[in-house]
Order: C-alpha cells, then structure tokens, then sequence
C-alpha cells in the first residue's frame, strides 16, 4: 500500500457542518496531522471546498469514508505526495 502524505481533494459538501467542524472530524482520521479546508464557491444548498491533508500513511479510503459520512463528495482529487517525504514540484514552464 503507497505511503500517502498528502492528498488535495475538491469536495462538495453541504453547508452544514460548518468549515471548522469538517476540518476537525477529518483531522480524527488515523494518521492525519494536519487538515486545510478552503471555500471556493457557494451555492444555495451546497459549498466547493479544497481540503489539503498532511499525515504519515494516510488511508485515501478512510478520508473518502469520512467525508460522505459528513455529507460530501469527492470532486477531484487534485494533488497526491506518497514516499518518505513530500517533494516541492518542479516548475517545468521556467524560460531556459
């Protein structure tokens, strides 16, 4: 199994429990360290949020879990890290 350090996920979720709250339940997660919810958009009845994790073997199954027993749904997963350590990406556009 890959050694997930980092996982960024675009998720819709509803508006309650509230960004605080949603960023606690996921930081409960086994191996999670850290968690950064973001609000990118809102709509009447949902939100779009980006929600960064940082931990040590993080379970995408276990994260996947927790959000749609929070009421929310995986958009995207945007940005994965697994290893021994998280790498700064390389900028592969820079002028030669």
């Amino acid at each position: 199994m890959a050694n997930l350090k980092l996982l960024v996920l675009d998720v819709l979720k509803p508006h309650k429990p509230i960004l605080p709250e949603f960023a606690e339940n996921l930081s409960l997660v086994p191996n999670v360290i850290g968690v950064n919810v973001s609000l990118l958009e809102i709509d009447q009845k949902t939100e779009t949020v980006k929600i960064s994790i940082v931990g040590e073997n993080i379970s995408f199954r276990e994260i996947e879990e927790a959000i749609e027993c929070l009421g929310g749904s995986i958009h995207s997963i945007d940005k994965v890290a697994a290893g021994k350590k998280i790498i700064e990406e390389v900028d592969t556009n820079q002028d030669r």
